[in-house]
């Protein structure tokens, strides 16, 4: 829809029809801030240059539609939004009262086109959403058509290739989440309706033509960094290894002296203790030593008896 409406009419001379409150110059031109009221029914505030709109404004028109930004010479110039009657809306650079620069549209249908703009139109690089299917064109754009190299980004998979006035054309790719990819090129062909007098040509289709389909990449997760192994050693330095700072003068003896009194605890810490043997223990080996001496008496016993026989 065009938001130039009412807007292309001028404001009319001093002697017309129309009103005005505000500023004006020693010429008697709206000058500065001010209010007017224009025959057409639209209105306008903001700021007036020499009996121009000029600077920042509010521009109501009569239809609904309201302009909310920058003005040179009567002219959207500059950063504005411009608010259309069917709700869409449009965010961005203007110039000279055309859509022009970077800016946002926001469709009715809640589509969302952000990018570059030209003369009104889509041109150069952006990204078009579509909110009913959830996907995105990401990619060249030319007097508002899709055009050149983009990739279109669906759910679960995405197509990369060129497109010539919004179709997809020549080779290109699909990727699939599930980690393989298909190539091939998109193909464009006339069907010929025949009727009884004459030939219409239709619209041409792309019909997609697959070529070859890679292999599945399956998701690996990282190895984790090996693990270092940290020794007591490493931990807690020994404490008898030699000082390499200065320990000349009073400081320098202290420390020494502390370091001997903490190597000569530690050396009386390593020392065994004795070990403490209960009476139950005593009696048992006293016991056990007089069955040995009965068993060794009766031995010596058995062999004098022996040795008093007769011999044959």
């Amino acid at each position: 829809m065009s938001d130039l409406g009412s807007e292309e009419i001028e404001e009319e001379a001093e002697n017309d029809l129309g009103e005005y409150e505000g500023e004006r110059n020693e010429a008697g031109e709206r000058h500065g801030q001010g209010k007017a009221r224009l025959p057409n029914g639209d209105t306008y505030e903001g700021h007036y240059a020499n009996g121009k709109r000029n600077g920042k404004g509010f521009y109501r028109f009569k239809n609904g539609a309201r302009y909310i930004g920058e003005y040179i010479d009567n002219k959207k110039h500059g950063q504005g939004t411009f608010i259309y009657p069917d709700g869409s809306k449009y965010e961005g650079d203007w110039v000279e009262d055309q859509r022009h620069g970077s800016g946002v549209y926001y469709y009715i249908n809640g589509d969302t086109y952000t990018g570059e703009w030209f003369n009104h139109n889509r041109h150069g690089q952006g990204t078009y959403f579509y909110a009913l299917t959830g996907s995105k064109y990401v990619g060249t754009w030319a007097n508002g058509q899709q055009e050149g190299a983009a990739e279109l980004i669906h759910l679960n998979h995405r197509f990369q290739g060129k497109f010539v006035n919004k179709n997809p054309m020549g080779p290109g790719k699909y990727i699939f989440d599930i980690g393989c990819e298909q190539h091939g090129e998109y193909i464009h062909e006339e069907k010929v309706e025949e009727e009884e007098e004459e030939e219409t040509l239709l619209p041409a289709i792309p019909k997609w033509k697959a070529s070859k389909i890679t292999g599945l990449t399956l998701w690996a997760p990282e190895e984790p960094p090996p693990l270092v192994e940290v020794t007591a050693a490493d931990k807690i330095p020994s404490v008898m290894e030699p000082l390499t700072e200065d320990l000349s003068g009073a400081e320098g003896e202290s420390l020494l002296e502390a370091s001997a009194e903490s190597t000569e605890a530690t050396a009386e810490t390593a020392e065994p203790t004795e070990t403490t043997i209960s009476p139950k223990d005593v009696e048992e080996e006293e016991e056990s030593a007089k069955e040995e001496q009965k068993d060794s008496a009766m031995e010596e016993k058995e062999e004098e008896t022996k040795e008093a026989e007769p011999r044959e």
